[in-house]
This record gives structure tokens, C-alpha cells and sequence, in this order.
């Protein structure tokens, strides 16, 4: 498979995806555990079919020291018993978040309740942004039908 169009050498996707990539420091600086952001990005690209992130960030997870048994059980998060109920609670908002269309009023109150029972407001701002991020990403990736299989933990940034 190969990709429509090269977003790394193009000149507007380029310059794009550098601001992209700069908000994702931005989030990697917060308090929100680099397990969960990377799981919820894993989640979120799931759901969008995005096979380049879902490469990614399977293997930045566990890069990072996150197990094949978590990693493999995230779309079955609801199910599994390895997830903490914080980790649960940023799954929820992640699947709500990432599937808009599919529900009158966007995520719940309940959802949004849930979540902040156990992340403060800068940690929810930055689920936010992970999550309204990843789903920018799966997008590009998806319509320009990024290839997966060959990204290697880190490559990046």
C-alpha cells in the first residue's frame, strides 16, 4: 500500500503537521500519565480505523513499559479487568469524544462527571486536547491512506 500523498515531503502538510506535532509536546508536558494518553490515542484510532496510529502508538506504549496483555485488551476496555478506574473513566471520554456523530449532544454529562473524579482541570484539559488531537491525526492519516507496519517507537519526535 502506498500512501496518496507524502505528508512528510509535501510542503503544506509539512508545515501542518510540525504545529501538530508541537501541540503534542505541549500535552506531553502535562500531569495527564503518559499511560493514559497513549492509551487513549490507541482507542481513539481504533475506532477511526487509522492503521498508522494504531501502529504508532502500540508500539510507543509499550516502548514506554505498557504490557502486551493492556495494549491488546484497550478495545475491549469495558470487558478487561487491567484498567484502573481513572483509565476507564479517559476511555469513556476518548470513545465519546471520538465518536460525535454517532450520539445526539456529544459526550454525557455523566462521562464528563466520571472523568473528573479523577483528573483535575489541567489533566482534563489535556484528555481534551489528546483526544480532539489524535482524532486531527487519524483523519489525515486515513484519508491519504497512511501506511502501517514500519514505524519504529519514537521516530517522530
Amino acid at each position: 500500500m502506498e500512501a496518496r500523498l507524502n505528508v512528510l515531503t509535501n510542503r503544506v502538510t509539512a508545515r501542518f503537521g510540525k504545529h501538530l506535532v508541537a501541540a503534542d509536546k505541549v500535552l506531553a508536558e502535562s500531569t495527564l500519565p503518559v499511560a493514559t494518553r497513549e492509551l487513549v490515542k490507541l482507542r481513539a484510532s481504533q475506532i477511526n480505523g487509522c492503521g498508522f496510529c494504531v501502529d504508532m502508538h502500540t508500539k510507543d506504549a509499550a516502548h514506554a513499559g505498557e504490557t502486551s496483555t493492556r495494549l491488546n485488551l484497550v478495545a475491549a476496555w469495558r470487558e478487561a479487568t487491567v484498567f484502573t478506574d481513572a483509565e476507564r473513566a479517559a476511555l469513556e471520554l476518548a470513545e465519546q469524544g471520538t465518536r460525535l456523530a454517532d450520539a445526539a449532544g456529544g459526550v454525557t454529562d455523566e462521562a464528563w462527571a466520571n472523568a473528573a473524579r479523577y483528573y483535575d482541570e489541567d489533566q482534563l484539559a489535556a484528555l481534551v486536547c489528546t483526544i480532539a488531537l489524535i482524532n486531527a491525526f487519524n483523519r489525515g492519516n486515513v484519508m491519504v491512506r497512511q501506511p502501517a507496519g514500519d514505524y519504529q517507537p519514537g521516530q517522530h519526535g
